[in-house]
């Protein structure tokens, strides 16, 4: 058909299965396996429906001057968005528009070449080495802009901020973004560093650690000129892309700290035996830092264990990618659910 010419044509972002079955264990998409803060229950139920039909603040400010609050940054530095995707979707049409390429890891969060793609944003990929790291070298050569998440996603290996500093640093002219999911399971964020760099942009969400990924909220946090050139953009494309419900439950999550800690520090213990039983299973994985295992099995192929669990109810990603096929991305569940996982991963590879 003719029309066809004009359309734009990507390879799309394929998420992971979301099975409806009852009593199957979901550990393939990293969400969180707690609810989220009680006190987002008693908003919702107080909550004034007649207000929905008023558009929400597109500034977003309750939640905006939370995470300010919460991060010792002025509101200035903050942006929100749905999702850390949007968040990230916005930073890509926003900081990446040069001529040179962008850099990120060839092992990583899949979305990130579907933008480039969408966007049509020159693009390298940069090798991690043999055991799944980044090699700051590579982010050493000039570029267009660089994104690389810590922990990283698939492989859930965590740089410290030196590492990142010494390439934030290094590229002046262009926009580093470091992408942190993960890193409230173990890491050390970057973010006190963007007073001394303006070309560093911090995104995080409410998806993992929060356990709110049906609430679709995410943030960054940068120097105030990133942010207003964020919101340029946003504004352009969609002013009122947060909605009312959102900000409300957002803000609530933000101040009960004492929760957030509680359920991050169970996901870190489980994810410590976790570790040790696959271990002992012949199973080898990097010592990951983030809500999941990325391991491979010593004698039984992937692809037969991701079949054989998904067989029994018990779902993990798998890609049939070069260099990764061999592995699985099992996420953190609850110690029951990984007790269980456990028990038949056993009984499976004594049989086989």
């Amino acid at each position: 058909m003719s029309w066809e010419k004009n359309v734009r044509r990507v390879e799309p972002y394929v998420a992971g299965e979301q099975p409806k079955a009852e009593g199957v264990i979901k550990l393939n998409t990293n969400e969180c396996p707690y609810p989220p803060s009680p006190e987002i229950k008693k908003i919702l139920e107080k909550m004034d429906c007649g207000k929905l039909r008023l558009y929400p603040d597109m500034h977003a400010k309750e939640l905006v001057n939370a995470l300010a609050d919460y991060y010792h940054v002025k509101q200035q530095q903050v942006f929100v968005g749905v999702g850390s995707d949007d968040v990230l979707a916005m930073a890509f049409m926003t900081f990446f528009y040069g001529e040179r390429p962008i850099l990120f890891p060839d092992i990583t969060y899949s979305f990130y070449d579907v933008w480039a793609e969408v966007f049509r944003i020159p693009y390298r990929v940069c090798a991690l080495d043999g055991d799944f790291r980044i090699k700051k070298e590579d982010y050493l050569s000039p570029n267009g802009g660089i994104v690389i998440p810590n922990p990283n996603a698939p492989t859930g290996v965590l740089e410290d901020t030196g590492f990142f500093e010494e390439i934030i640093a290094s590229n002046p002219e262009s926009v580093v973004i470091v992408d942190e999911a993960y890193v409230d399971f173990g890491g050390e964020s970057t973010i006190p560093l963007i007073d001394r760099y303006d070309n560093l942009l911090v995104v995080q969400t409410f998806s993992k650690s929060r356990a709110m990924a049906g609430a679709r909220i995410g943030f960054a946090i940068g120097n105030e000129k990133l942010i207003r050139y964020l919101k340029d953009v946003k504004f352009s494309f969609n002013s009122y892309t947060m909605n009312m419900p959102a900000i409300e439950i957002g803000r609530a999550a933000v101040l009960d700290d004492a929760y957030f800690r509680e359920i991050v520090g169970k996901i870190i213990k489980t994810r410590e035996w976790t570790k040790k039983e696959l271990g002992r299973l012949g199973f080898s994985f990097a010592d990951s830092k983030a809500n999941f295992v990325f391991a491979c099995h010593e004698r039984v192929p992937a692809k037969d264990l991701f079949l054989a669990l998904k067989e029994n109810n018990i779902y993990v990603r798998h890609w049939d990618k070069k260099r990764i096929s061999n592995y699985l991305r099992i996420t953190i569940g609850t110690d029951e659910q990984m007790e269980k996982l456990i028990a038949f991963l056993e009984k499976y590879l004594n049989e086989n």
